[in-house]
């Protein structure tokens, strides 16, 4: 039996990865402030809405896909309790609120340190694992690209958790590539500022890595 999702956000990319779990066949809801503000998509995409609290209390496994300056504050709504023990999948970047600088994304996290390491730090009994952070929404799902299947890295400090996630990349259609432990987010999250960098600089946004040997 496929595992229960529940994903905390109502932009964009928690649209598309709550389409993608519909299309997979998993039975997956989406959380948001206000559940009225998802009825039409809730409506359109066959995926239920509810508060962050109920969402996460619904799913075995959880995705977190707000912005990063929302992503304590969503948690704290979603709460300790309904995090506890489950593997949440982090596809948050530490975004500053100001434009970018010359096409380079600004961050509010030092380079010794990432956004998802808080999170850990903060609720200790959640399992988070770094993914889906490093490309454009519209790529999340079975991302069909000339150069084949592309790399999606993720990292996180269970090792259980990780190989959750990675089998879900893999059905989701990516190549997966283990960046070791939650430090290694300290290298993820600054892969969005290097993904964007073309859009920002030349609006060219569809690519993808790929680990080549």
């Amino acid at each position: 039996m496929k595992q229960k999702i529940g994903v905390l956000g109502s932009g964009d990319v928690a649209q598309t990865l709550a389409k993608g779990f519909k299309a997979k066949a998993y039975d997956v809801r989406i959380g948001t402030r206000d559940p009225a503000k998802l009825a039409s998509f809730s409506r359109e995409a066959g995926v239920p809405s509810g508060s962050f609290q109920a969402v996460a209390d619904h799913g075995d496994l959880i995705v977190l896909a707000v912005k990063g300056t929302a992503a304590l504050s969503v948690l704290e709504m979603a709460g300790a309790a309904a995090l506890a023990g489950k593997v949440v999948i982090d596809t948050t970047n530490p975004i500053a609120d100001a434009p970018p600088d010359q096409g380079i994304l600004r961050y509010f996290t030092e380079p010794n340190h990432s956004l998802m390491e808080t999170l850990q730090a903060k609720y200790p009994k959640a399992r988070f694992v770094k993914a889906w952070n490093s490309v454009g929404h519209a790529f999340m799902v079975d991302p069909k690209l000339s150069g084949g299947p592309p790399t999606m890295f993720y990292c996180g400090n269970d090792a259980d958790a990780k190989a959750s996630v990675a089998g879900l990349l893999v059905e989701f259609g990516w190549q997966v590539e283990d960046i070791g432990g939650a430090a290694g987010a300290r290298a993820l999250e600054p892969l969005c500022q290097l993904w964007c960098a073309p859009g920002f600089l030349r609006n060219e946004w569809a690519h993808a890595f790929k680990v080549l040997r």
